[in-house]
């Protein structure tokens, strides 16, 4: 088949595009060449999708049976996008987010939930990731002629990964020595591996499917102690985990999150469901996940080539907890369980 990425050469983008030349498809990328490099054996069209003619040149003269966008932000783009794309493709596969289904992580969360208020027209200033998502749904569903596919995943981990989460984990286990981890052991997490995803999205996008689905690991599928036991047998580590509870982390002024990736924070009807997202649509659709020290082995496998000072700990915004201020906390836990 010939198929379309949008993005196509940084995390989830290059998950689809190699997942898609494995199976013998014909794939073209479209992006700026800011994220990485291509991956070897695509057509590599270079643009803006920002800009109406560089879209009216990508389209001029080809046709593909589906698109993935794994690279839609804002809403008037996406819709831009669409729009130059419907005539040139069966199906548009759309990556969105859990975060833009209204009230989640507060709310349960399903596929048929209300998704936040959002123009398809909206700019990148009229609302937050989530609710800039939810109107990036809408701009692709309205924009475009065809099969329209809503992904909306959770967290997203795995090889390449920009954001840096799992990343961070690996590194700061792999240093050794006492490390600060947060919170609960039995604590759930959830999650899928970009190329569970990517292999989601192609099997749906192949067969031309609509509608829109919730793409994450099982609930139940790990817990925070066991992830990070993960970590320490991927990297041989000698590391020592001292748990520190929630309440006390938040006394100490740590973040949730950014500064220690995938903490929460203390227990909170606020976040109450968001390691509680439902699979069973996807599932029935054919969803599989790897397990867990697979995606954190794979990981680490490809982390480890990268000089320490050179791995970056997110995108756009750098995460992990500095180390002067992980000794201090330590030391004030210590101190106060004496």
């Amino acid at each position: 088949m010939r198929v379309l990425v949008i993005g196509g050469s940084g995390f989830l983008g290059r998950a689809v595009v190699e997942e898609a030349l494995a199976r013998g498809h014909e794939v073209t990328t479209f992006n700026r060449g800011r994220s990485g490099p291509d991956v070897p054996g695509v057509e590599a069209v270079r643009g803006d999708r920002e800009s109406a003619a560089d879209l009216e040149r990508l389209v001029e003269g080809r046709s593909w049976d589906f698109v993935v966008d794994t690279s839609g932000y804002v809403p008037r783009v996406v819709g831009g996008s669409a729009r130059a794309l419907s005539g040139h493709a069966g199906t548009y596969a759309f990556v969105s987010t859990i975060s833009a289904l209204a009230g989640f992580p507060a709310q349960p969360a399903t596929e048929d939930a209300p998704t936040w208020p959002c123009e398809p027209d909206a700019g990148p200033d009229d609302g937050n990731y989530g609710v800039l998502k939810a109107g990036c749904e809408r701009a692709a569903e309205q924009g475009f002629d065809g099969n329209v596919l809503i992904l909306q995943p959770g967290i997203i981990l795995g090889p390449y990964e920009d954001v840096a989460r799992l990343p961070w984990w690996l590194t700061r286990i792999a240093r050794g020595g006492k490390v600060l981890a947060p919170g609960d052991p039995d604590a759930p997490l959830q999650f899928v591996d970009a190329r569970d995803l990517a292999i989601f999205t192609l099997d749906q996008a192949e067969r031309g499917t609509a509608g829109r689905f919730l793409v994450t690991g099982p609930v139940g599928q790990t817990t925070f102690g066991e992830w990070l036991a993960a970590c320490k047998e991927a990297t041989g580590s000698d590391a020592e985990f001292v748990w520190v509870d929630s309440t006390f982390l938040a006394e100490q002024g740590a973040g949730t999150f950014v500064e220690l990736p995938l903490w929460g924070g203390p227990p909170s009807p606020d976040i109450g469901n968001f390691w509680t997202a439902p699979t069973e649509r996807a599932q029935a659709a054919g969803l599989r996940v790897r397990p867990v020290a697979e995606t954190v082995r794979d990981t680490w496998a490809w982390l480890r080539e990268i000089p320490e000072e050179r791995r970056n700990f997110g995108t756009n915004t750098a995460h992990g907890i500095a180390p002067e201020k992980e000794e201090a906390i330590l030391a004030a836990w210590a101190a106060r369980s004496e």
